[in-house]
Order: structure tokens, then sequence, then C-alpha cells
């Protein structure tokens, strides 16, 4: 497999924005069934590639996009954010969302502790973090534990909100 990590170019944006939001919604479907909602809007992902130290990552296998990763980066705490990873579907289960952590393990050494999180029901991005890329599970938000960076009303309103796991791995 020839792969490369490489920043995303901005003619790729729209289709990357695509391919994301297709994968998310793919888990999405395969836990509840058909559903009408987008699960990641597109203005989540623009939040989260103009936030302060945003880096926006796709993963090409012989020049083809397959995946692809946004991680916000705090070059004074090095305590770095996992915002996005995802593998294209049709490409899932090839070893591809392993090789763009480790990439980006690569591309930031200094990263004393990572954090991400993912929905309850993710249960191979659950699989995923803990036993491949070796996060811990350390907090569980639901309607009674909200997290403090989500807005408590949108949260409360989400029909499909039942919780989601935030994850953090410590760099040694």
């Amino acid at each position: 497999m020839n792969f490369k990590l490489i920043p995303l170019r901005e003619e790729k944006i729209k289709q990357y924005k695509f391919d994301m939001q297709e994968a998310f919604q793919q888990g999405a479907i395969e836990s509840f069934g058909a559903m009408e909602e987008q699960i990641l809007p597109e203005s989540d992902i623009d939040r989260s590639r103009n936030a302060k130290g945003s880096v926006a990552y796709e993963a090409l296998v012989d020049g083809e996009c397959v995946g692809g990763a946004i991680v916000i980066i705090n070059e004074e705490t090095q305590h770095n954010h996992l915002d996005f990873l995802f593998v294209k579907v049709g490409t899932q289960s090839k070893g591809i969302g392993q090789a763009i952590w480790k990439a980006i393990e690569a591309l930031h050494p200094e990263t004393r502790v990572w954090e991400t999180c993912t929905p309850y029901f993710e249960k191979r991005n659950i699989h995923f973090y803990v036993n491949c890329c070796g996060f811990h599970i350390v907090e569980f938000f639901h309607k009674y534990h909200i997290d403090p960076n989500e807005d408590a009303r949108e949260v409360l309103d989400n029909e499909y909100f039942e919780g989601m796991f935030r994850f953090e791995k410590t760099m040694k």
C-alpha cells in the first residue's frame, strides 16, 4: 500500500467534506437504519477547519483519497485534539484508519496528550480508539452530564444524542 498523509489541498475540500459526511452517515445508518437527518453538518466540519491550531489532512493510497483527519494543535500545552478521523466508504477494514492515526502521531511527536470523542453507538470507533490506537475512555457525556464545550439546549434537542465517549491518550 503506497500510503501518504498530506495537508488537505484547497481544490479537494468539497469532495473531502462529502466523503467525511458519507462516512459518518454510514456509521449512523448501521446503528439506527435510514434517516433523513445529516449526522455531520458541513458547518461542524468548517468550524473544526477554522479553529485556532487546526490542521486538516487527506489520506492517499496510490494517489487516491481514502480518508482524512482534522486535528487541533495547541502549541503551548501540547494537549491536542483529534476532531475528525474518517475512512472513505468502501475502503474500511484495510488498515487505513490505523495508518492515518500512526501518521498523525509521527507528524506531531511533541504532543503530550491526545483527546477525541465518539458517539456511544459507534462500536467500531470505540474498538478502534481503545484497542488499535491506545486511547482510554475517560468520560461519558449524556443528557445529565453535558460536555461543557457544547450548547446544552442543542444537545437536549437532538433526538439522536444518547451519549458521547471522551478518550485520551497520554504520550510517552
